[in-house]
This record gives structure tokens, sequence and C-alpha cells, in this order.
């Protein structure tokens, strides 16, 4: 018994939010929790309603049911016991899958905020989250629009980022949940030199003696000298040399057409895009199916799936979950080993 509890102590507890329980976050989070990797390395606690996850291991195949614990405490982690946070604040039953809920969304808000309380207090090690719906959560009442909103607001965290990783290819993002035309307002000197500060910290907190940064253009061929636009030359430049000067092996601004493959090439450890779309694509091209997102900035290790609700499969049982089980994993590590994965 004595080396079963040691064993328990050394795996990080880790809290996994099941986002909208009208999309397929409660069918990747069980079948992710399937996988015995999780509960050799992690103790596992969902966040959220254990019908939804009785149901989602039904539409997963997996003879075992969810085991309600009151406190994290209360988490043992043993393969096959899928624990359950259960808040009690979601009639699951008048939730019809694939369908815009505002209780689902206040329902994913509040376990979110929830597992927020547990990683400042230090109850639980790490977050990795299921997928809500921005919609829903509107309607049910909330402003933040994103997972690392609200925990930004919850935490008062002072300065955040996104990251996207597949594989070694790692895109950090200058903004995410703006408009196009607001994004642009956003590249400014102050603004990247601020997040490659940031993103050169947290890659040195985790085991990166020298962060390689390479830096995306915002306009096509990098303005072509000006000729396509000044953010370059005015903005985006001058924060580079302003990082350079602070130590930070920085480079660019390089066109986005190119960045991302000399990244894939092994050049950089991380580059900044602009723009939401702009990381997106190249970080979802390269590997869908294993896209993680991480956060920068915040007090805690919180990680996620890269993809949405997706409602329109929504208990078909046909989910893939290698996003959810790779979002555990990285979260894993940092907690575990303080390093990214594939390293």
């Amino acid at each position: 018994m004595g080396t079963r509890n040691a064993h328990m102590s050394q795996r990080p507890l880790l809290a996994i939010t099941m986002g909208d329980a009208a999309g397929i976050g409660p069918e990747v989070t069980a079948k992710a929790l399937q996988d015995e990797w999780v509960y050799q390395h992690a103790r596992p606690l969902v966040v959220g309603s254990a019908a939804a996850m009785n149901d989602a291991l039904a539409l997963a195949g997996a003879e075992r049911t969810a085991r309600v614990v009151h406190t994290p405490e209360d988490a043992i982690g043993d393969y096959g016991a899928i624990e359950v946070l259960d808040l009690e604040n979601l009639d699951y039953a008048g939730i019809p899958y694939g369908q815009l809920s505002p209780d689902a969304g206040k329902a994913a808000v509040e376990w979110i905020l929830r597992a927020g309380e547990l990683a400042a207090a230090g109850r639980v090690q790490a977050i990795a989250t299921a997928p809500i719906n921005k919609e829903a959560c509107s309607l049910a009442g909330f402003s933040d629009v994103g997972h690392m909103e609200i925990f930004q607001s919850q935490t008062g965290a002072k300065d955040v980022a996104t990251m996207l990783m597949a594989g070694s290819l790692r895109v950090v993002h200058l903004t995410t949940h703006r408009s196009l035309r607001v994004a642009c307002d956003h590249v400014t000197r102050a603004n990247v030199f601020a997040k490659l500060r940031l993103t050169d910290q947290c890659f040195k907190q985790w085991g990166f003696d020298a962060p390689r940064l390479g830096v995306a253009a915002l306009n096509p061929h990098g303005s072509d000298g000006g000729l396509l636009g000044d953010e370059e030359a005015l903005q985006i430049g001058p924060a580079i040399e302003d990082a350079r000067q602070s130590g930070i092996d920085a480079t660019g601004p390089v066109p986005a057409d190119t960045v991302f493959n000399q990244a894939i090439d092994g050049r950089y450890d991380a580059v900044l895009a602009m723009y939401h779309d702009q990381g997106h694509i190249p970080i979802k091209v390269h590997d869908w199916a294993r896209s993680v997102s991480v956060n920068l900035g915040l007090p805690f290790v919180r990680t996620s799936v890269d993809h949405g609700t997706a409602f329109d499969i929504a208990g078909k049982g046909v989910a893939d979950h290698v996003s959810m089980l790779e979002a555990i994993k990285v979260a894993v590590s940092l907690v575990a080993e303080s390093r990214l994965p594939d390293q």
C-alpha cells in the first residue's frame, strides 16, 4: 500500500474540463481516458457532468461508468476509474446533441472557472480542456470568448498568449480571437516585443537554454520594402531589434509563406504569428489530428484540444480523440518534466 500511495503522489492531478455537453467534448474525453498511459502518468479528474460522461463512455464502447468525487483530493486515479467532479449544474437529460444550448454554455464556463480555482490554489497541477461553443457561452451571458480569456480574467494574468503545437512545429499568436481588421491594429512594436519576451521566458522555463524565435511578417512578401505596407519597417522590425537587444534570439520579419517551413526544418523553436489564421493554418495543415493548444503566461499549465465542438458529429461515436490525448500528454510533460514533448 505504501508503494502504491507513493506512486499516486508522484502522478500530477490533472483537471479535464469536458467542454460543451452538446458537442464532442465528453466523447473525446471518454475515449482519451481509455488509454492506460494517462493513468500511468497522471490522475485525471473530469470536471463536468457525470451523466454526460456516462453517455460518452457508452458512445466510446467502454464498459465502465463514472465515479463521482466531491473534492479533487478524493480522486484515486486508478485505470478504469473515470472520476468526475460533478458540480450538479446541468440537467443533462435536457441537452440534445448538436444543438446550441445556453444551459450547456453556462455549465461549460462554470466547469472552466472551477478548474481554474483549483489550479490557482494548487489543488490540481494542470488543466486540459475540451472545446466550448463560444456562441452558447455568449447566450449564457459570458463576455469572455475563449478559455484563455476566461482564465486571464479569473487570475489577473497580465500578458498571455496562445501557442499551437503539432509535433515540433510551435506557433505563438500575437492575437487570437479578434477580427482581422482589429488584429492588424495590434501589430505594434510594444505588443510584438511583449509576446517575444513572454515566449522566451516560457521556453526557458521549459528547458530551452536559448530559444530560437522566428517572427512572421504581417504583409505579403514582408511588405516588399514598403510597397505592400509598412508594419514590418515601423513595428515588427523594431520590436525584433528590441528583443535582440534584450538577449532574445529573434529572427525576422520573415514572410509568412516561408517562416513556417523554416520552423519545420528546425531553424526555429517557435514562430510568432501576427493573427489567428496565420498561425492556425500551418499547424492544422502540418498535423491536424495531433495539434494542441498551450497557454503562455497563466499561473498554471493549461492545454487544450485544437478543434471545436463539432455539433455535426456529436453523439455519433465517431469523434477523433487524438488531440485530447495529446493535450493530456503535453500537460503532463510540462508539469512532470517542465519541458515540451519532442524537444
